[in-house]
């Protein structure tokens, strides 16, 4: 992942519904969810989420693909992936860190 994606995928997240609607996401899985079963489970109207979903999408944090009838997201587990990695890929300095850790890491 390189910097412009990195900001992309970050600015798609700096929504709380688009954090949520990912997050949901996520916890679905390989299966995904269909956009009226998010906003069921979201309580988030269906035009309010398909722009979110599309944001998403355009970051490259979800996917979308039609199964008859219905369109399927899922999230995009590579590019999370990818962007966690981006973030911590110089953590102390290439030194395992950890929670334990963290004073040790952080800048004071």
């Amino acid at each position: 992942m390189n910097e412009s994606q990195a900001i992309s995928a970050l600015g798609a997240l700096a929504h709380t519904q688009r954090l949520r609607v990912f997050r949901a996401l996520v916890v679905a899985g390989p299966p995904g969810l269909t956009p009226s079963i998010l906003a069921d489970e979201l309580g988030v109207a269906r035009n309010t989420l398909s722009f979110h979903l599309k944001e998403l999408s355009h970051a490259g944090l979800a996917s979308v693909e039609q199964q008859g009838r219905n369109l399927i997201y899922r999230a995009d587990f590579s590019r999370m992936n990818g962007l966690l990695g981006y973030l911590t890929e110089h953590c102390c300095e290439g030194a395992p860190c950890g929670v334990a850790d963290a004073k040790i890491c952080s800048p004071h």
